[in-house]
């Protein structure tokens, strides 16, 4: 692992899995979404995660909301923009990317398989829904997989990588580390790699310490110090977990779409309450908490401004030219070998 010389604070905003009947502080509109955000980034966060939701909280893809959103971010501070490209487990992969094809964010998220990403156990927790859509979305999870395949995984790889996009790499599961080493042998995924450990997704790694450790040890015997670790856990195990990846020399990630509580029994009233503990937690260990432009430093990000687009079009996140979502890159050399919250639940976790 490349040792984090300051701590690099990740806010997952919003997320796509979490839903208004569980809280009445998880943001949804576009201004709610961008306003988290810049809380988050006042109270320490170099990097805000991004979903897209309708007002009435339902998970969106549409670009113009994804636009408004950076808009009123960009326009206010320097922060990371990462955009998802996992959106949620209903979405077809042409609507996973249609935000940021036309945004072509510095940093996207990108899930590394296909697994069971199973929230259902929401519905057995709240007893008041606010709107029609909720219950059977979540309850959808529990008969429904999260569909990355390979051929999904490269078409992502390729299209926002010729934009300049770097990733989050998303790892659920150990196997995921191997699948991330099968593209960065082809050449597909670039060093130094940002390794997201994600724990206690039912249908992904449980969230127990010793797997965080696994984690890390695999990774370093994949990838040795070409890569930057951060991880969370979802739920109730959210803080613990980011407080063991800084002390292994790693990133942190927290927000709400990971987790809706602050402590037991005690829900989050904002993303940046959330940042404010972890950073209070980090700086008792003696670290320092990276600003964005050490972030980008760090993680070799190209900066918030974007080359020029395939219409000739160019600017900055938020108003670039759009691209064909559906082309696709010659799919050549398909592989060379094998490598290839009670209401704190770690059921309740999240798609990025």
């Amino acid at each position: 692992m490349r040792a984090a010389g300051k701590v690099v604070i990740t806010t997952a905003v919003t997320g796509s899995v979490n839903v208004p009947s569980q809280s009445p502080y998880l943001p949804l509109s576009a201004e709610q979404v961008a306003e988290a955000a810049l809380g988050a980034v006042e109270a320490g966060s170099a990097v805000v995660h991004l979903h897209a939701r309708r007002p009435d909280g339902r998970p969106t893809f549409e670009p113009d909301v994804f636009e408004e959103i950076v808009r009123h971010i960009t326009e206010r501070t320097d922060a990371v923009v990462n955009i998802t490209t996992g959106g949620s487990p209903s979405m077809t992969m042409e609507q996973r990317l249609a935000a940021p094809v036309r945004l072509r964010p510095e940093l996207a998220s990108l899930n590394m398989g296909s697994m069971n990403f199973v929230y259902s156990g929401i519905a057995d927790r709240v007893t008041h829904w606010k709107h029609d859509w909720e219950r059977p979305y979540v309850l959808n999870t529990y008969s429904q997989p999260f569909i990355n395949t390979f051929d999904s995984i490269e078409h992502i790889l390729r299209t926002l990588g010729a934009f300049g996009t770097r990733f989050e790499y998303e790892c659920y599961d150990i196997g995921h580390l191997y699948s991330l080493a099968h593209f960065l042998e082809r050449g597909l995924a670039k060093p130094p790699l940002l390794i997201q450990g994600v724990f206690g997704v039912l249908g992904g790694i449980g969230a127990h310490h010793e797997n965080l450790e696994h984690m890390v040890r695999i990774a370093d015997r994949l990838f040795g110090d070409d890569y930057a670790f951060s991880a969370f856990a979802a739920g109730r195990d959210q803080m613990q977990f980011a407080t063991h990846s800084a002390l292994l020399g790693g990133h942190v990630r927290v927000g709400l779409e990971d987790s809706l509580w602050i402590g037991r029994g005690r829900l989050a009233e904002s993303n940046a309450q959330q940042v404010r503990k972890i950073r209070a937690l980090v700086e008792g260990l003696d670290k320092q908490i990276a600003a964005p432009d050490e972030a980008r430093a760090m993680l070799a990000l190209r900066g918030a401004a974007h080359p020029s687009g395939t219409d000739g079009t160019a600017g900055t996140a938020g108003t670039a030219g759009r691209a064909d979502v559906n082309s696709r890159d010659s799919k050549d050399s398909r592989g060379s070998r094998d490598s290839t919250e009670n209401t704190e639940s770690t059921d309740r976790s999240r798609v990025s």
